[in-house]
């Protein structure tokens, strides 16, 4: 996925109900087209798996009827080894400026491993690898009958449930036989998985079930020994050798493999789709035979062997009609006894042949047969002199001619364009499959072409070798402001596909973002970053932190809760106090540092001067009396003791 694309393009919105019924979870898989999310019929109560197209092929016309052409080819399949569709539909997208809509099918869930995981865990004995294998064949011929053929049988694409049993998955490039031909012929795209794929997808020509059957057959391969018939540096590599190697035995890579089974292996794996197995269930059958010990010979039956044709198709194709009728006849007549019963027709015919043969009678021929047969000798006797004439001209002349200068083509000019299309270019102008290198480029999107070496335009010998670049996209991408706000999985999905990894989740409080939401990250949004580097996330918690408000001013303390980033509703009362300055805040009903809800109240109490004292009223003194007089001189008051 390009980091171009991401920067406000659409993905799922995975906190929606799809439909109004099924409830989006966790990510479980990815595809070439499609991710794969755990999903819960809110309907029905049971576990479904909800495959969404990829929304970097969500635009694509191409990718979209191939994904909804799935949705109809699984649809009328019901057969316990094939995955059940249950519904379709599209789910709006999000982080997009456009109206773009995601198409999802709603599948059966299937717990359990892909024969990938068991072939790494190297789980498989031999009775397994047949049992898988025969599950996928009865699969292929359910489908194969209904019309509709897979196209990319492999290991990852069948499940194998915890009782034992196999599910084929991702027909998602399945295609309906009657369209296969026009459709393969017009657009000569290799499509499939190239560890997997027949020789006639490499060359992009016709698919049909037969197609399916090498593929499986490579699937048996790989269950018996461990590896496919063919591995290569890359993708090219593999899909050339499926048309121009012969594979290996895999006895010779696992000697437990039975001689049986490498003799069902060779004629599945024939180049020429004709001398394979024609159904999934003649396969089926040799298999079993050779799983219960039976013959093996008629598993390699009509097997050409390269440059030789198969002796009697010679011999009838050399021989015209009359003597054709008259070769039948008497191999008839050497097998048949002498008192069986032969069809009216033949009567006559046979009877002559018995005459001359079955008994062995010495007997003259007709002469007409004698004088037929003469021509013949002599006409064929003819034919083999011309032919040693000509052959020796041509090889004097190739002996005495000078070289011929090198056939040569212009590379053609496959910037932009996808991988598999690129290829189909070269190899489309004479050149050989080309070799591919990964490149970082910040002006091309991920998986399509950069350039070729030599370069486009270029004039060289169709024998040279072709380098073609694809991008990996650019070395350092920019942390997207679209994270913000998403689900910590969302977010962590976004940023997988940009190239980077999600590193250490941190909580920090807000006020405007609901507690689970991606708040920011570190480095920070809008940053850039070399690709494959460690983001941190940090998700809002839902909480403010309420300050220590103890001394500020009233309309200073009102105006911080009261600010955005708080969101707190602020109380005030004022209480005579007078160990504080009036005006001021000496207690607050939540104390600071405690973590709240936005919109909490806090009850500020105000600072109040306390009102002053009132005079105390003098009291007024008693008259003295006359006879009372004031000495001078006061005495002093004496002093306790």
């Amino acid at each position: 996925m390009s980091a171009e694309f991401l920067r406000g393009q659409p993905t799922l919105n995975t906190d929606n109900v799809l439909n109004g019924r099924y409830e989006v979870g966790e990510l479980i898989g990815r595809g070439g087209m499609a991710d794969v999310y755990l999903g819960r019929d809110i309907r029905l109560g049971r576990t479904v798996a909800i495959k969404v197209l990829r929304p970097d092929l969500a635009r694509d016309p191409l990718f979209q009827s191939r994904f909804r052409r799935e949705a109809r080819a699984v649809a009328g399949l019901n057969h316990p080894s094939v995955v059940s569709v249950y519904d379709t539909g599209d789910q709006e997208s999000v982080s997009s400026r456009d109206d773009v809509r995601l198409p999802y099918i709603v599948m059966e869930y299937v717990p359990g491993r892909t024969l990938r995981d068991l072939i790494k865990a190297d789980e498989i004995t031999i009775e397994k690898a047949i049992d898988y294998s025969l599950g996928v064949l009865a699969a292929l011929d359910y489908s194969h009958r209904s019309g509709i053929v897979h196209r990319d049988i492999k290991p990852a694409n069948v499940m194998v449930t915890a009782d034992g049993g196999v599910k084929v998955m991702d027909f998602g490039i399945a295609r309906a036989m009657a369209d296969s031909a026009a459709t393969m012929t017009q657009t000569q795209a290799v499509v499939g998985t190239a560890q997997y794929l027949s020789p006639e997808q490499a060359r992009g020509e016709t698919v049909d079930a037969r197609s399916d059957l090498y593929s499986a057959a490579c699937l048996l391969f790989e269950l018996l020994t461990g590896r496919p018939p063919f591995i290569g540096d890359s993708p090219v590599s593999v899909a050339y050798q499926h048309v121009r190697e012969q594979p290996v035995t895999a006895g010779s890579l696992n000697p437990e493999v039975p001689a049986a089974l490498d003799e069902v292996l060779k004629r599945a794996l024939v180049k020429d789709r004709d001398h394979r197995y024609q159904t999934a269930r003649d396969f089926r059958d040799a298999l079993l035979s050779a799983r219960d010990g039976g013959p093996v010979t008629a598993a390699t039956q009509a097997i050409p062997v390269p440059g030789k044709a198969a002796p009697a198709t010679a011999a009838m194709a050399a021989l015209p009609p009359s003597a054709d009728e008259e070769l039948q006849t008497r191999a008839m007549a050497k097998v048949l006894p002498s008192g069986s019963r032969r069809p009216e027709q033949d009567h006559s015919r046979v009877e002559e042949a018995d005459t001359a043969f079955a008994v062995g009678s010495t007997g003259d021929r007709d002469p007409r047969q004698k004088a037929r047969r003469r021509a013949w000798m002599t006409v064929f006797a003819v034919l083999v002199v011309l032919g040693l004439a000509v052959g020796g001209f041509v090889g004097w002349n190739m002996l005495n001619a000078e070289p011929a200068a090198p056939v040569t083509a212009t590379v053609p000019e496959v910037e932009g364009k996808s991988q598999t299309d690129a290829m189909n270019e070269i190899i489309g102008a004479g050149f050989q499959p080309p070799r591919i290198t990964d490149e970082y480029s910040n002006s091309i999107a991920e998986d399509l072409a950069i350039r070729t070496s030599p370069a486009a335009g270029a004039n060289v010998a169709k024998d040279e070798s072709i380098t073609l670049y694809i991008s990996q996209g650019p070395s350092s991408v920019v942390i997207p402001r679209d994270l913000l706000g998403m689900t910590e999985s969302g977010a962590r999905d976004a940023l997988r596909g940009l190239g980077l990894s999600g590193g250490a989740t941190t909580k920090a409080n807000s006020s405007t973002m609901e507690e689970g939401r991606v708040l920011g990250t570190d480095p920070a949004v809008g940053e850039t970053v070399p690709v494959r580097e460690k983001v941190d996330i940090i998700v809002s918690s839902g909480l403010v932190t309420v300050p220590d408000l103890l001394g500020t001013p009233a309309a200073q303390a009102q105006s911080t809760l009261l600010d955005p980033s708080l969101l707190l509703t602020p109380k005030l009362v004022e209480v005579e106090f007078a160990d504080a300055a009036p005006g001021t805040v000496f207690m607050q009903s939540v104390p600071g540092g405690t973590n709240v809800v936005p919109g909490t109240s806090v009850v500020l109490s105000i600072a109040k001067a306390p009102a002053p004292e009132p005079a105390p009223t003098p009291t007024p003194s008693p008259s003295p009396s006359p006879s009372s007089t004031p000495s001078a001189t006061p005495t002093a008051p004496q002093g306790r003791r």
